[in-house]
């Protein structure tokens, strides 16, 4: 089939869309963490859809939920999460899986669906795709911990009924490559008034812990001359990162502190320690470097001027990913097809499971709009027909890769 006749039913994509969106929902989104009962039951659910549809279901042992299509010939993985951020969104991550099986089911042939576990780090970012590409071992898995709960990944494992069962792995050979789409969670395509964004790359992600190490004391009898006030010295640091940044980043850098507290936390005592959660994203390795250093320096500059210390832990540091050339214009072609001239070429400020899989496999992705900009919210949303229209091109470009040589 090629892409220029193939065609969804934008009526079966919502209805499977809006029901998924009813295991977990809260408010005007979605609260389902991974491996919790509801997001068990949503990856039941999600097998049964994939089974109606023709596809073999099977759940791994990292919560992976895969649909495999029957029939020889070249294969295209389409798909991306289900579980959400907390009390947040009901098409970040689940767009992208229910764009897979619409795919596969007007097809017919050539597609298989994927929805990766924990994407969204309840235990650890990317757990699935991660697993699928080699890249998380049995140690890492022992290691991890929930991030909002007290409970080891095993347990939640063992408590989600995965304990035991193999997990997926890359087979060479079998996937032309990975194709995923995603609401945009930012607002330009929204600004611009287009329709379809064609991911260029997604960015690197490198994120620390900054430890402050002072001296508690009475806030009311500690003269000001002699306090080794942790929150002050945090307040410095950051206030030289918010000076520094912008002279050695590029076009599209952010950085963010995201997590800040205080120890002990109380209004009547000087805080003797403190701690704040820092990253910064660019897709460019150089830059992200420049910046590392750039943190390093500020570092150590107030390490030698005290009076408190600060230690610099890195976190992680995820590697920025082109998506690939032939991918990319497939999908120039078929969005100039179905919404001409609404479309652009764009990098991806997130993170997402293709970075992982263009480590073995050609991988692209297309975005559609946010309304408002708004992602990581229960107010996430984007239009019906916005929603149906980015499936058709997400159609009509695997069908035009598929029969491509």
């Amino acid at each position: 089939m090629s892409g220029s006749n193939v065609s969804i039913d934008g009526k079966r994509l919502l209805a499977d869309l809006y029901r998924l969106r009813q295991f977990g929902s809260y408010k005007t989104g979605v609260h389902r963490p991974t491996y919790s009962p509801v997001d068990m039951q949503s990856r039941q659910w999600l097998m049964e859809r994939m089974r109606d549809a023709g596809l073999a279901p099977e759940i791994d042992g990292i919560g992976n939920v895969i649909g495999r299509g029957t029939g020889d010939g070249p294969r295209l993985l389409l798909g991306s999460h289900t579980e959400t951020q907390p009390h947040a969104g009901w098409l970040d991550g689940a767009l992208g899986v229910m764009y897979g099986l619409e795919v596969a089911r007007a097809l017919s042939h050539g597609i298989d669906v994927v929805a990766w576990a924990d994407e969204e780090g309840h235990y650890g970012s990317f757990l699935g795709s991660r697993s699928y590409v080699g890249d998380l071992s049995e140690a890492d898995i022992d290691a991890a911990h929930g991030r909002h709960e007290n409970r080891s990944l095993r347990a939640a494992l063992s408590e989600a009924g995965l304990a035991g069962k193999p997990r997926l792995a890359f087979a060479p050979g079998r996937y032309k490559g990975y194709l995923e789409a995603h609401i945009e969670q930012g607002d330009a395509l929204e600004a611009l008034g287009l329709k379809i964004g064609v991911v260029t790359s997604i960015v690197g992600i490198w994120q620390y812990r900054l430890d402050f190490e002072g001296v508690q004391n009475h806030a009311g009898t500690t003269r000001m001359a002699i306090r080794k006030d942790a929150g002050v010295a945090m307040m410095r640091v950051f206030a030289a990162i918010e000076a520094k940044f912008p002279t050695i980043c590029a076009a599209r850098t952010v950085w963010t502190a995201g997590k800040i507290t205080l120890d002990p936390g109380a209004a009547s005592i000087v805080p003797g320690g403190a701690e704040m959660m820092f990253q910064f994203r660019d897709a460019d390795p150089a830059v992200l470097s420049r910046l590392e250093a750039g943190l390093q320096e500020i570092v150590a500059d107030y390490n030698r001027s005290g009076p408190c210390k600060v230690i610099l832990h890195t976190i992680s540091r995820s590697t920025p990913k082109l998506m690939d050339e032939g991918f990319m214009a497939a999908f120039d072609r078929a969005a100039e097809r179905h919404a001409p001239g609404l479309h652009q070429r764009m990098p991806s400020g997130a993170g997402h499971d293709a970075q992982y899989l263009a480590r073995v496999m050609p991988a692209g992705m297309l975005f559609v709009p946010s309304i408002g900009g708004i992602s990581h919210h229960w107010a996430e949303n984007t239009e019906d027909a916005d929603i149906v229209l980015g499936c058709q091109v997400m159609a009509a470009s695997a069908a035009d890769i598929l029969s491509q040589r």
